[in-house]
């Protein structure tokens, strides 16, 4: 199993960024896929979370309405559209996977961290002017 973040950069506050996780070894149908961030000095944070089914997606306040995950079964992809970027937005993000065999709604807590089994290695995204 692995996934891979890429798409990171350097942006202006206000500026857009679409990150991508490619990921392979797992049929994306039973599998959540996940994303967190880290700042310097702070703790990993869940920012969305899109089911198996890719029947439901789930965001925390700080993200929603600015950040869009999505799903490409035939790339084995997903993606974070992050619009409106702010500074505080500045850290490495990391996509996961979590086991997730349901329909509809996932039957896991999805802002927790260790409900996922498996993990990329991060992408620096820097909101800076």
């Amino acid at each position: 199993v692995q996934l891979q973040a890429s798409g990171g950069g350097l942006v202006q506050p206000g500026g857009s960024l679409r990150l991508s996780c490619a990921f392979s070894g797992f049929t994306s149908r039973y599998f959540a896929i996940g994303w967190f961030r880290q700042a310097p000095g702070k703790e990993r944070e869940w920012l969305t979370c899109i089911s198996g089914s890719d029947y439901s997606t789930y965001y925390t306040d700080s993200v929603k309405g600015r950040f869009t995950i999505s799903k490409d079964n035939a790339k084995n992809a997903v993606y974070l559209q992050m619009n409106s970027l702010k500074p505080e937005d500045t850290a490495v993000y990391y996509c996961a996977a979590a086991v997730d065999t349901t329909s509809y709604y996932v039957d896991f807590d999805v802002f927790r961290h260790d409900e996922y089994e498996y993990w990329g290695q991060g992408t620096l995204v820097t909101v800076s002017s």
